[in-house]
């Protein structure tokens, strides 16, 4: 038995789909199973568990992990990270999983530091020390992120960054999924560490020049001091301190540590990764301008 935490999530519900079509036992975890069941209908459900879980209430995750082997854990960042996934950890043991799926971040850089990722490095210390096996994937930015940007582009044809023309790495969430489902089926993927990228960097203006493309009007990114950025998240895009703070953070890293993509998708899945040119084409209706 698989248990997925985070089912309700960007990668854990494709991950739920993925091992759906393999026919796998899986049971799948929310705070809101008639939501994440409405969420699924399409499914198959043969194979398939939904029972409630709260990560802040560790007897109701007891429970819902005895009987399994294999947890995927994907919890959304959040201030009380390291607490929450340390305290999972800990009922993960007691429940007898014997190995642990996280989903991490890029590994943490002191020359430009990112708190959550920080946070994901203590956690990954906890698991190397618990006993059990474990898989950690780290993927940098996720394509569907771009989609944040679609409220400016729609109305102004403009997004803002503190990251000016430094390149960065973007994977589909999809693709995550994908290396996940490899990973918990497969032996010779599962028990290492993996750093997750596209096939390529882009830059903003890049991105900007593809959108300009597709849309056929211009697309226009403007580079911002990080402080100015953090501020028009906050008071414009409505994000608690701590994300906007996240958002300058990681932009900051790419502009000064130089990304570089790997071929670990590519390896594993025997396919090349997603890409970017795609998957704006796929989503363009939700830059177009609203009416």
């Amino acid at each position: 038995m698989i248990v997925i935490l985070g089912a309700t999530g960007t990668i854990g519900n494709t991950l739920v789909r993925r091992l759906s079509a393999l026919g796998l036992p899986t049971r799948a975890l929310s705070r809101e199973p008639d939501k994440l069941r409405a969420r699924l209908s399409d499914l198959d459900m043969t194979n398939i568990e939904i029972r409630t879980a709260d990560a802040y209430d560790s007897e109701s995750m007891l429970r819902a992990l005895q009987g399994a082997e294999q947890l995927f854990l994907a919890l959304s960042n959040c201030p009380d990270q390291v607490a929450l996934e340390t305290s999972i950890i800990q009922i993960a043991v007691q429940a007898g999983i014997k190995h642990i799926f996280k989903i991490s971040s890029p590994i943490y850089d002191p020359r430009s530091p990112v708190t959550v990722a920080s946070w994901h490095g203590e956690i990954e210390l906890v698991l190397a020390e618990s006993g059990l096996t474990y898989t950690i994937l780290r993927p940098y930015a996720f394509m569907q992120n771009l989609l944040r940007l679609t409220p400016t582009i729609s109305t102004q044809d403009t997004f803002f960054g503190c990251i000016g023309d430094a390149p960065c790495n973007f994977v589909d969430s999809r693709d995550i999924a994908d290396v996940a489902a490899a990973a918990l089926t497969d032996p010779e993927v599962a028990g290492r560490i993996y750093t997750l990228t596209g096939a390529r960097t882009f830059t903003y203006p890049e991105i900007a020049e593809h959108l300009s493309s597709l849309l056929q009007r211009p697309i226009q990114f403007i580079h911002l001091p990080p402080e100015i950025l953090r501020s028009d998240l906050i008071e414009h895009g409505h994000m608690p301190s701590w994300l906007a703070d996240h958002v300058v953070e990681i932009q900051t890293m790419s502009a000064v540590i130089n990304e570089q993509p790997t071929d670990t998708v590519e390896r594993i899945l025997g396919r090349e990764p997603r890409r970017l040119e795609a998957f704006l084409q796929e989503h363009i209706g939700y830059f177009q301008p609203r009416l």
